[in-house]
């Protein structure tokens, strides 16, 4: 079994900034991609933000020079920098993994955006 622990949401004024953590353990041999996903009240959740094994990344548009995924693979860990953060960036923060066939999600971290 697979769990994935998300820590570093927080409420923070717009133009803030907050780091995310996402650390993966249990039966893991290797994890190909992680990202991050979101999703805000009355919408469907989103993709944030991916990077594979060899750390190529993918961005929403909405984040693109804003949030900054990276991992170490040595911890099975991901994190995501956020900064110049906005009122529309509050969300549920979802971690995922994908490992073999199978997806794994964290429980969810709140961010919330707001003055």
């Amino acid at each position: 079994q697979v769990q994935l622990v998300e820590s570093g949401g927080g409420l923070v004024q717009p133009g803030g900034s907050l780091r995310l953590s996402c650390a993966a353990s249990g039966s893991i041999v290797r994890i190909a991609a992680m990202g991050w996903y979101r999703q805000a009240p009355g919408k469907q959740r989103e993709l944030v933000a991916t990077i594979t094994s060899s750390f190529r990344t993918n961005y929403a548009d909405s984040v693109k020079g804003r949030f900054t995924i990276s991992r170490d693979n040595s911890k099975n860990t991901v994190y995501i920098q956020m900064n110049s953060l906005k009122p529309e960036d509050t969300a549920v923060y979802y971690c995922n993994a994908q490992i073999a066939t199978i997806s794994y999600w964290g429980q969810g971290t709140q961010v919330s955006v707001s003055s």
